[in-house]
């Protein structure tokens, strides 16, 4: 019975045109990068929004928690819709609802309302794992690769840099509140010009219905080891760099560094490079296979998590410790996603959802975990958190490598490699 729940439900995965059409690269990965900036750039604003509303460092991490619990629900209940949904209806509602939901969480009075309103706006801001596999339909044969790696490339950049801004923007302004109102803008102008430029459907409406996507999910998931290991190994990755970006602007606030929300911010724009490093983990995972180059993603993310926790005070020490954890994470994220992929063309789609799916709510329990350990006992326990993440995550990659059974089967991998991102999707 497995196979058919596997199986019976490919036709909306496979490519609606047979012609390529022409793609907006550069827009595409520009509406990308901001939509996804919204899930990232408050975290450098959570010791002043402490501040502001008079209430715990651990009561303000809950904003990190929500963004990253909001947009689990949204990759699971949403971005399904894109197989069957008119794609410039379904793109203009979920803009217009993250835009909306920006300038509440502006408004609100207290943490609880900032809290729910930006459980709200993650949800709806999934637009970045709509538009990678819009970009990969619409580039046609022989163009997929290198358009999803462009549009990739600006989910990297958007979730890099976008701490940067509203940390600055918080500075200058003296008030977090102008941070939202700068995304709120923003989202607003990729609702003006991104839905004309998109086509109405991806392929035929009404093969499979949306409950049927959704049900067939929890089959993938029990009928591929694969994507199982994938996923474990993606939301503990994703836990423990959560830890430390949700702990990160509280370390840095408190004495004897002192720093405000600027600080923190420019920590994504001193981890660029290593972002852009990651893109490497694709070459090198077609050369030495994901396996590999996980466990050394997992190794890398694991040093930078020790370096940080060594080095608590040295802002050179802890630059040095988010490089290394953000080209840990974007290795392990690449090698993860060729792996699933190599499952079939044909549920690409789904088996990326489960994958962002365990990986965000991995995301969230790290958020959680971390705030806590920090507010109780400060960095050192919070990191010491993060890196139990790590080591469960490397003893379930070397176990799965020991594992792995040769097989003389044709390689699927290659033939999904032409829509496998080469850059992390913004998810570092």
């Amino acid at each position: 019975m497995a196979p058919r729940t596997t199986d019976a439900p490919a036709s909306p995965a496979s490519p609606a045109p047979a012609t390529p059409v022409r793609v907006n690269v550069l827009l595409l990965a520009v509406a990308g990068a901001v939509t996804v900036a919204n899930i990232y750039f408050p975290q450098p604003l959570l010791a002043a929004v402490a501040r502001s509303l008079d209430v715990s460092e651990r009561t303000a991490g809950l904003i990190a928690t929500a963004a990253q619990v909001g947009y689990a629900l949204g990759i699971l209940l949403l971005v399904p819709l894109a197989d069957t949904a008119r794609l410039r209806r379904l793109t203009s509602v979920l803009l217009a609802l993250t835009t909306a939901a920006l300038l509440g969480a502006a408004a609100a009075p207290g943490v609880l309302t900032l809290a729910l309103a930006t459980l709200a706006l993650s949800t709806t801001t999934v637009l970045p794992q709509i538009l990678t596999p819009v970009a990969a339909v619409l580039a046609g044969p022989g163009r997929q690769g290198r358009v999803v790696g462009l549009v990739g490339l600006g989910l990297t950049l958007g979730s890099t840099l976008s701490r940067a801004v509203s940390g600055a923007v918080t500075d200058a302004s003296g008030s977090w509140r102008a941070a939202y109102l700068v995304a709120a803008a923003a989202t607003a102008a990729v609702l003006v010009v991104l839905p004309r430029h998109l086509p109405e459907r991806l392929g035929p409406p009404g093969r499979v219905s949306y409950a049927r996507v959704l049900a067939g999910l929890p089959g993938l998931l029990a009928a591929h080891r694969a994507l199982r290991v994938s996923a474990l190994l993606g939301a503990c990755l994703f836990g423990a760099f959560s830890v430390f970006w949700a702990v990160l602007a509280f370390h840095l606030a408190a004495p004897p560094l002192g720093y405000g929300p600027g600080a923190a911010g420019l920590f994504g724009v001193l981890t660029l490079p290593a972002a852009l490093l990651s893109a490497s983990a694709g070459p090198l995972t077609d050369r030495y296979g994901a396996s590999r180059v996980s466990v050394a993603g997992l190794g890398l993310a694991g040093l930078g998590v020790t370096v940080a926790g060594l080095a608590p005070y040295s802002p050179g020490g802890l630059v040095a410790g988010a490089n290394l954890l953000v080209v840990g994470v974007g290795m392990g994220q690449v090698a993860h996603q060729a792996r699933i992929f190599g499952i079939g063309r044909a549920v690409a789609a789904r088996v990326n959802t489960v994958f962002m799916l365990a990986s965000f709510g991995g995301g969230a329990v790290g958020s959680l975990a971390g705030s806590w350990l920090y507010a109780e006992h400060g960095w050192s326990a919070a990191l010491l958190g993060a890196g139990a993440l790590v080591a469960v995550g490397g003893t379930a990659a070397v176990r799965s490598a020991r594992r792995a059974v040769p097989s003389c089967a044709p390689d699927a991998t290659r033939e999904a490699g032409d829509i496998r991102p080469r850059i992390p999707q913004g998810e570092s």
